[in-house]
């Protein structure tokens, strides 16, 4: 608890009514060359693609920009490319959101509940670096 505030670790707006919207959580944000990058955002951008079932968003480390935005995705489609989404994500998202890497999966890491495991896939990656 700081002040009137209480630290969840939630990414929110306000907009000019005052209305609050949660965007993403901070630990999942992902920097490009100093900008922020929310997970969601790419994530509800590729979702809108008729071939895709299910898709994670995380953040990989980079020797330049610091990181680089990688999507896991399951096919509803088995025909879709890795170039096809990449030119769907580009009609939506500034250069540096646009996935530089596409991992297509048959299933996603998912809590008891269903929801899709980011940081199980972020441990995955940092491994595979060594």
């Amino acid at each position: 608890m700081d002040g009137d505030w209480f630290a969840t670790g939630d990414i929110a707006t306000i907009d000019e009514q005052g209305f609050c919207k949660i965007v993403d959580r901070l630990k999942d944000m992902i920097i490009v060359s100093g900008f922020n990058v929310f997970p969601n955002e790419i994530e509800d951008i590729c979702a809108m693609h008729p071939g895709v079932l299910e898709v994670a968003a995380i953040g990989v480390p980079h020797d330049v920009s610091g990181e680089i935005v990688k999507i896991f995705v399951v096919k509803k489609d088995d025909a879709l490319q890795a170039s096809e989404l990449k030119a769907h994500c580009r009609e939506s998202l500034t250069a540096y959101k646009v996935p530089k890497l596409i991992e297509f999966r048959n299933e996603l890491p998912k809590t008891n509940v269903g929801k899709i495991l980011r940081r199980s896939l972020r441990e995955e990656e940092i491994a595979k670096l060594g």
